[in-house]
Order: structure tokens, then C-alpha cells, then sequence
């Protein structure tokens, strides 16, 4: 094991920055999302697998709540009043059995797609046990033990200004490093954050597209920031329409350049799809002749930028000759290139070994996917499907009716928080190569579900959980 100085002194500033605003758990988990390529340890036992550094603040969350003077009765309040903890704690242990067992079971029987241990990148291989088995498992269960946690200190005191704190903190660090990240690529200075880049992955951060510079911020490349970047949008975009805060609205300006600037495919496309929920919404308010201010400055907005452009095309007929380029490669024809090929063999590979395991599965972390739905079901297989279905299904819903029983400011951070999980879950479809939806999936179950025992405990008094914190 070969620990991460710099990994270690990322850490001591996030708990730094969580202690000045009292909210070290909560702010340092979050805040740490950000850091997609800062690990804190190296384990050469696990295939040189580096944990990232927010698995030390989940594994702190987790630690601290376990040691709570009342845990046995907090933890009966959530397995008593949140009925989805079922359902994750059953994905949780069909998890870790499948890594165990499906891959000894069925070893040969498929052909899997692994990282290679010898070399970096991807090979097709016999489906065996890997260390992905362990590694890939452990991020899982502390992904689902955290969001137990977060029940606990969610359930029994309202906490949704330090969560509205944290994701807003965690959204201006990331475009604070991808605006350095880019900076320093266009002044010639190369990859500034290379330092802070300590885990074991293959970095693709100082890359040209189209003679443009990818920007990769403090993650590894450039698809990863993009994928963050969508996941920050949504939630600046939603608590902007909510509350109308200024900073939301500045972050969420800042994060879609950075975004249209990212030359990341996955990007593009899934700010395409978050574009139709937007546009319906618009439609609905025009169609009923309500129309919100937010709107009307969106809709102004678009219409300078489509007049602008049209201006500068009418201008100079070469110059987003470029941009389309770019668009080209990335997006239109990305199915075409041979990166594109290779993860769509993936995906076709991955659901043959699906139904060659009887839709069992072949294990978390025995395979590599391009897509999320791929992966969860060729490794977590039918049942372990729809037990994520059911977690899936609850976020999509959010409040539902009951928010007319919460304030609108935990109305708003609640609503930006799904809407951030939405947006990370669209991206992984596009890329994702793991059945693991990511922590910020399982922080949004957890936020959602105890917000809802709280709004029925508002609707029926009779029913009310404490809220005292012991």
C-alpha cells in the first residue's frame, strides 16, 4: 500500500473548508466528488486499484454514525419508516454474493472485457475473478452504506443547508478547476493540475480534438468532466429556476461554457437530452400563458445567441467551419470512429454474456461496459436490475406530492439534488462502464427518502418522527 501525499493534503483541505462552515461530514463527502482523479492510497494488493478520495470522507460519514450514542434506534427509525433501504440493502448483499460467486461459477463460460493488470487499457478475456471484484464491490457497499448514514443524520435533524452548502461548493470548485485547467492549457503551461492527478488510471489530460484542448478539470479525462459538468448544470439550473439565487444562475452560466468547451461526446449529447425536459416545461408554461421570468430571460437569452450567431456566420463564412468540425467528430460520426466501434463491441459483448449466465450475471467488477443500463445488466443480471430499478424509480419520483408539506427552500435543494443524480445517471448511460451508479446516485436516494418520512411526518403530526439530535 503506497499512500498519496498530495491525496492526503487534498483531504486535510476539504475537512478544512468543512469544519469553517460546521458541516465537515456532509461538505467533505460532496465537496470530494469533485476530485476525480486524486486517490489516497495505492493498493498493489487490488491490481494497483487507488481509492478515490472521497471513499475516505464516505468511510468517515459511516464511521461516525456508527458510533452514535442511538444508532440501534436511528437505524430502526430508517428500516422502519424508509421502505427503498429494503431494496438497497438486498442490491447491496446480491452484489457482493455475485462478485464472489458468479465468476467462479460461470468462469469460461463468456468472454468479458477486463482492465488488463499487465498493461494499461482494456482486453477481452475469459470471464475469471479479478480484483475489479473486490474493488469495484467496496465502492458499491460503501456507496450504499453511506446513504444508510446519511438517513440517519438526515432523518432526525434537518440538514438541508448543508447540503444545499455542499453541492453549491462542490459545483465552483469544479468549474474553478476547469477554468484553471483551461487556462493553463491556452497560456501554454500543459496539465497544471497534473499534481493533484495521483490515481492509477490511464490520464488523457493534456489532448487536442479538432485543434481544440479537451478540458478535463480535476478528473481524468475529458468524458469524465463532462459527465460532471452535466451533473452540476442540472443542479445550478434547477435551485436557479427554485429560488432565483444569483449564485446558482452565475454557476450554472459558467458551467454550461465549460461544458460547450469540453469537447467531451458525452457532453454534447446528454446536454441534449437534459435540453427536451427544459424545453417541454417552457412549452407547458406558453401553451397555459404562464410564463415564469426565468423563462422569459432563457428564451431572450437563445435568441440573442441564435441571432449573434447568425450574425457572425453572415460575417465570416469560415468561422465555425471549426466548431463543426468538432461536432462532427465527436458527436455525429463518434459511432463511426474506432473508439466508438470498440465500446459499442463492448456493450454487444456485455449482453451476450447476459443471457449466457441465464441472466444472472457475471459479477460486479468482472466486466467493462460502455453504457450504465448495459452494465447493470450484464454484471448485476435481471434480479440485481430491478433492485436498482426500484432505487432508480424512487429518485425519478423525488417529492412528488408531498413537497406541499416541506418549505420551498428544502423544495428546492431536494429537487436540485435529483435533478443532479438524473443528470449523472444520463451520462453514464452514454459512457459508463460499471453497474455502480456513483455515490452522488446513492446521496440523492438517501436525501429523497428521508425528506419524504419528514413531509409525512409533517402531514400526519400523529406519526412525526423526533428531530432532536442525539
Amino acid at each position: 500500500m503506497q499512500v498519496s501525499f498530495i491525496g492526503l493534503l487534498v483531504c486535510t483541505g476539504i475537512l478544512l473548508l468543512g469544519c469553517y462552515f460546521r458541516a465537515p461530514l456532509i461538505i467533505g463527502l460532496i465537496v470530494s466528488l469533485t476530485f476525480g482523479a486524486t486517490a489516497v492510497v495505492t493498493l498493489s494488493s487490488l491490481g494497483g486499484s487507488s481509492p478515490l478520495i472521497f471513499t475516505f470522507f464516505a468511510a468517515l460519514l459511516v464511521t461516525a454514525v456508527a458510533f452514535r450514542r442511538r444508532i440501534w434506534r436511528h437505524l430502526g427509525d430508517v428500516f422502519g419508516e424508509i421502505r427503498p433501504i429494503w431494496a438497497l440493502c438486498g442490491l447491496m448483499l446480491y452484489a457482493m454474493v455475485g462478485a464472489w460467486l458468479f465468476p467462479r461459477f460461470f468462469a469460461g463460460d463468456t468472454i468479458v472485457f477486463v482492465q488488463s493488470t499487465m498493461r494499461r487499457g482494456v482486453v477481452e478475456a475469459p470471464l475469471a475473478p479479478v480484483s475489479g471484484n473486490i474493488s469495484q464491490t467496496g465502492y458499491f457497499v460503501l456507496g450504499g452504506l453511506t446513504a444508510i448514514a446519511l438517513c440517519v443524520l438526515l432523518l432526525h435533524k434537518d440538514r438541508m443547508d448543508q447540503i444545499r452548502r455542499a453541492f453549491l461548493l462542490s459545483c465552483g470548485l469544479h468549474c474553478g478547476m476547469g477554468l484553471i485547467d483551461l487556462i493553463g492549457k491556452l497560456a501554454g503551461a500543459g496539465d497544471v493540475l497534473r499534481p493533484i492527478r495521483t490515481a492509477n488510471y490511464a490520464m488523457l489530460s493534456e489532448v487536442k480534438t479538432g485543434g481544440f484542448w479537451r478540458i478535463t478539470g480535476a478528473a481524468s479525462e475529458a468524458s469524465a468532466f463532462g459527465g460532471g459538468s452535466l451533473a452540476c448544470l442540472a443542479f445550478c439550473y434547477v435551485y436557479w429556476r427554485k429560488t432565483k439565487s444569483r449564485l446558482a444562475g452565475g454557476l450554472a452560466v459558467l458551467v454550461l461554457v465549460l461544458l460547450a468547451l469540453s469537447t467531451s461526446s458525452v457532453a454534447y449529447v446528454g446536454l441534449a437530452i437534459l435540453s427536451i425536459p427544459v424545453a417541454i416545461s417552457i412549452l407547458r408554461s406558453f401553451l397555459s400563458g404562464r410564463f415564469d421570468k426565468t423563462e422569459i430571460l432563457i428564451l431572450t437569452v437563445v435568441s440573442l445567441g441564435v441571432c449573434m450567431a447568425l450574425a457572425i456566420g453572415l460575417y465570416d463564412e469560415g468561422f465555425f467551419t471549426p466548431y463543426v468540425q468538432l461536432l462532427d467528430s465527436m458527436v455525429i460520426n463518434k459511432g463511426n470512429s474506432s473508439s466508438g466501434q470498440e465500446r459499442a463491441y463492448w456493450n454487444a459483448k456485455s449482453m451476450e454474456a447476459f443471457f449466457e449466465t441465464s441472466g444472472l450475471g457475471v459479477g460486479l467488477g468482472s466486466s467493462r461496459a460502455s453504457s450504465w443500463p448495459i452494465a447493470v445488466a450484464s454484471q448485476l443480471g435481471l434480479v440485481g436490475g430491478l433492485m436498482m430499478a426500484v432505487l432508480l424509480v424512487v429518485v425519478f419520483r423525488g417529492m412528488g406530492s408531498l413537497k406541499q408539506y416541506i418549505d420551498p427552500e428544502t423544495n428546492a435543494v431536494v429537487s436540485s439534488v435529483r435533478a443532479c443524480a438524473l443528470a449523472s445517471i444520463v451520462a453514464g448511460s452514454l459512457a459508463g462502464g460499471s453497474a455502480d451508479p456513483g455515490i452522488g446516485f446513492f446521496i440523492a436516494v438517501a436525501v429523497i427518502c428521508a425528506t419524504r418520512v419528514r413531509a409525512l411526518g409533517a402531514s400526519t403530526p400523529d406519526t412525526r418522527l423526533p428531530t432532536q439530535d442525539s
